[in-house]
């Protein structure tokens, strides 16, 4: 019988204080088993030595906006980080490379800076994952996917199936059903890269506990990531002054016993990448 193998990935360590007490908390008392950084974070260098000091497996979380200054040397990727940062958002970045305004030579440049960047800062990178998922963009993927085969690395593959009720909220079901689009669609994965199949897309921000309990309840046999947020209080994040999501909600559905009893209950093994890419 084939088990049900779950990594769950926190999104945006390195970038604030709150979110990142909040993810080692989620990891050192809940359910979280990893997290990806943002290597250009205010907070990384401290992050990542806080979250390898607690044994929390570490990935990075590839940006090209909310605007960070790029990894790279800013000379180097004007078209990716005009005026030295990269875009406000990602559909600033979309627009931009749809509409051929950002190099791709320079694009592959900046990614590979964020990857050395957290090396050098001392993090095991076991993955790869977008921050608002970029990577799926056509173009953005096989770049993407061409690092990660050349370091090793699996990638998250947010492919999760729309479901009805998610129709209530009609803004976060159409950019979750665009992007499983987007990764449904996109052309077989070439040989040594492993896309792991991810949801959390469109809970993202409001995964309370009932959410992720009812979660738990539908996996299937396989391996799975689900992405999350969690974060102490209710932080403003400067980066993103728009950005409000429910981090503290989210950090007490993640360390719930409620939840973690459910996990033993239907069966569910917590892992990491890392230890997936050793199986």
């Amino acid at each position: 019988m084939t088990r049900t193998r779950l990594i769950v990935n926190a999104d945006d360590l390195g970038l604030h204080p709150a979110l990142d007490t909040g993810i080692l908390r989620a990891h050192r008392e809940g359910i979280v088993t990893s997290a990806t950084l943002l290597v250009m974070g205010p907070g990384a260098p401290e992050a990542v030595a806080r979250a390898r000091e607690q044994g929390l497996a570490l990935g990075v979380h590839l940006a090209l906006s909310t605007r960070l200054a790029p990894a790279a040397d800013p000379a180097h990727v004007p078209t990716v980080a005009p005026g030295g940062r990269l875009r406000a958002s990602w559909a600033d970045f979309a627009r931009a490379w749809l509409t051929g305004q950002v190099r791709g030579e320079e694009l592959e440049r900046e990614l590979a800076a964020q990857l050395a960047r957290a090396r050098a800062l001392g993090a095991p990178v076991d993955h790869l994952d977008a921050h608002q998922h970029l990577h799926l963009l056509p173009g953005v993927r096989p770049r993407v996917e061409a690092l990660a085969r050349r370091e090793g690395l699996p990638v998250r593959w947010p492919d999760r199936l729309p479901r009805p009720s998610w129709w209530r909220t009609p803004g976060p079901a159409v950019k979750t059903t665009l992007l499983t689009l987007l990764a449904r669609s996109a052309p077989r994965a070439a040989s040594g890269v492993r896309r792991v199949s991810a949801g959390g897309v469109f809970e993202a921000g409001q995964l309370s506990e009932s959410t992720l309990l009812a979660l738990l309840e539908r996996l299937p046999a396989g391996d799975f990531e689900l992405g999350c947020h969690p974060g102490e209080g209710h932080p403003h994040v400067p980066e993103d002054p728009a950005w409000t999501y429910g981090w503290q909600s989210e950090l007490d559905a993640l360390t719930s016993p409620r939840v973690r009893a459910r996990l033993k209950d239907v069966g569910v093994e917590l892992t990491t990448y890392g230890a997936l890419s050793a199986t």
